[in-house]
């Protein structure tokens, strides 16, 4: 089987159809451009990066530490640009990566406890990266949803207080909505996959030579690892955060004199 390798050269005729998106934000009035231009930048540079250091990372006298270091970062990283896509929400920073020790902790726990993949540099960082990257995306949804479902639904909130309702009570059915919002895109992925569209781990997998069926359980695997990480991850960002909103005595403090 001929190795799939293609060079710069293939990536530079990739990148045509960059400038085809380019072409229909200018010829449809999108402003778009610099985003476009901007972001594939970004992806190139990051992924060249990450592809060097990966280089190093797999080279068999690497110990395994660097590999666990990699991971350890990637948690304050997510952490952070959650809580820069959604600043409304106080300590979203501190909740992401609290939600991120549990649904990653126990991703890594069950995949190499159980032996379902081998410890190793070249299964750690990819399988963490997979999962921090797909659940980040669950937790900006859910701090999102909550902030304005309970900006919309501050006089409901109130009127349960009022009636004798605790503040865990109160918030429950717009925490609950929240992440179900959140989580939907995920299931309907993990629903669609293999007839609608095949997952980039399964595309790879197969474009390195390894048995379709083989890639399909693993890519299996780690939809799973992603959706019930993404859960976890989510459900603490929503709990604790819903929790910033009510004070002690069980008053609601509107998400902008909470940010104040």
């Amino acid at each position: 089987m001929e190795e799939v390798a293609i060079g710069w050269w293939g990536l530079g005729a990739s990148l045509l159809l960059v400038v085809a998106a380019v072409g229909v934000s200018l010829g449809r009035r999108l402003e778009l451009e610099r985003e476009l231009l901007v972001a594939s930048g970004r992806a190139l540079g990051q992924l060249v990066l990450a592809g060097w250091a990966l280089t190093l990372l797999l080279d068999g006298g690497t110990s395994l530490w660097w590999a666990w270091l990699w991971v350890a970062v990637m948690i304050p990283v997510a952490a952070v640009t959650a809580q820069r896509r959604e600043p409304r929400l106080p300590g979203l920073v501190w909740t992401t990566a609290a939600g991120y020790l549990l649904g990653l902790g126990a991703s890594l726990a069950v995949v190499f406890g159980f032996g379902v993949f081998p410890l190793e540099a070249r299964v750690l960082v990819p399988i963490s990266g997979m999962v921090v990257g797909n659940s980040l995306r669950v937790v900006v949804v859910a701090a999102t949803r909550l902030v304005d479902s309970i900006n919309e639904r501050s006089g409901e909130i109130e009127a349960m207080l009022a009636l004798g309702f605790d503040r865990h009570r109160a918030v429950r059915n717009v925490s609950a909505q929240a992440l179900r919002l959140a989580l939907l895109p995920q299931i309907e992925s993990t629903r669609s996959v293999g007839i609608v569209f095949l997952p980039g781990a399964l595309t790879g997998l197969i474009l390195a030579g390894v048995d379709p069926l083989d890639a399909a359980l693993i890519q299996a695997a780690i939809l799973f690892l992603i959706l019930g990480s993404a859960a976890i991850t989510g459900t603490v960002v929503v709990l604790a955060g819903a929790s910033r909103f009510m004070t002690a005595d069980h008053r609601l403090v509107p998400p902008g004199a909470a940010g104040s």
